[in-house]
């Protein structure tokens, strides 16, 4: 028999008794983990059942994190650089989970949303560096961690379209012009796929894209896109589940950026990968991407006759590109008059080549570490 209680909630009610919680650990629990559960616990019994939480990115190395009257409680450091904190005041409890990337995470329970606000208002003040120059743009890296999906954002240096226009073959040239030149209005397909030879600088051109693409359209790269496809949690939160701050109520359209991902659209990817192509499919044209404004851009080392067909069926590309390697005589243009350093060939030479070639080092097959940005 099943007994229905009444309770109330009315203002003048007696608070409800703590919640009581119980914690179990073992040899797989980090001291991470240990602070997790002790920040966890005063909002799970009740305590403090307000809990506000907030991102930054850029963080200054000397910013303190804490609030006034915070007392230091435990500190779980890692040997990457990730650190975790547990600080307490008077009524109140601040988590804040410090990454190798400057980024940092604050998680704040009081005994009041008024407390909890302020807490994570004195926490936060000052702790990022300011906005960088105009050759930067702001992007999301997304990653599942055992605590689930992460994401960070951080400013990357760019270069606009025009400024690194000369470094790609004419014929690519011409269509990423097109490609650079879209806006929210002319989105025709949700698949944007670069692909061509190691060292062509697709990379490059998706830090670029991200740039002349700012005013209308936010983009992500996921750093671990086997996972993305296999999980349809990781998949929902990534692809729907994060809007992103903007300055005004319209909404943003979104780019995640898989680079590398040869496995998952290959013509043989149905039967290596299971559900993940179907998913991508999903995600490009299906309900899913029917539900957000999301762009798929994907990079491939494979020829495009290699390519699953259904990735490339007509309808499906906003953009396909090949970037490819330079003919002889844009690689002399490129490399200076006469193609000087080239010992009279450069037909067939990569972005990565002719930067090697230009600095006096060999032309290696693929991409010379000192390119640093081309790839």
């Amino acid at each position: 028999m099943s007994v229905l209680k009444e309770v109330d909630f009315s203002p003048h009610s007696t608070p409800p008794p703590p919640v009581p919680m119980r914690i179990w650990l073992d040899d797989a629990d980090s001291p991470a983990d240990v602070i997790d559960a002790m920040a966890l616990s005063p909002f799970a019994t009740g305590e403090q059942p307000w809990s506000r939480t907030t991102s930054l990115g850029r963080v200054r190395a000397d910013a303190p994190l804490t609030a006034e009257g915070g007392r230091l409680l435990r500190v779980a450091q890692h040997t990457d650089g990730y650190e975790t904190r547990l600080v307490a005041g008077e009524g109140w409890t601040l988590r804040v989970v410090r990454g190798a990337n400057r980024s940092a995470t604050l998680t704040a329970t009081a005994v009041s949303e008024e407390l909890a606000g302020s807490v994570l208002e004195q926490a936060t003040r000052d702790a990022e560096e300011a906005a960088p120059d105009a050759d930067h743009v702001r992007m999301g890296f997304w990653w599942r961690s055992s605590h689930g999906p992460h994401r960070s954002a951080k400013p990357i240096t760019t270069s606009s379209w025009q400024e690194i226009r000369r470094n790609y073959p004419r014929a690519a040239a011409r269509r990423l012009d097109a490609l650079m030149a879209t806006t929210a209005a002319g989105v025709t397909g949700r698949l944007v796929l670069l692909h061509g030879p190691p060292g062509t600088g697709k990379t490059t051109l998706l830090r670029t894209l991200a740039r002349e693409w700012a005013p209308w359209c936010q983009v992500d790269c996921v750093l671990d896109p086997e996972l993305l496809f296999n999980d349809p949690g990781y998949l929902m939160d990534v692809a729907v589940g994060w809007d992103g701050p903007g300055e005004d109520d319209e909404p943003r359209w979104r780019l995640l950026v898989l680079e590398d991902c040869d496995e998952l659209i290959r013509a043989e990817a149905k039967q290596s990968t299971g559900q993940g192509l179907s998913r991508l499919l999903n995600l490009t044209d299906g309900l899913l991407g029917q539900g957000r404004d999301v762009l798929v851009a994907i990079t491939t080392n494979e020829d495009l006759s290699r390519l699953h067909p259904a990735v490339v069926r007509p309808g499906r590309c906003l953009a396909q590109i090949e970037v490819g390697r330079f003919e002889a005589d844009q690689a002399a243009q490129w490399l200076g008059a006469g193609g000087a350093g080239t010992g009279g060939s450069a037909s067939g030479t990569t972005l990565a080549e002719l930067f090697a070639l230009r600095d006096g080092r060999p032309a290696a097959a693929e991409p010379a570490p000192a390119t640093g940005l081309y790839l």
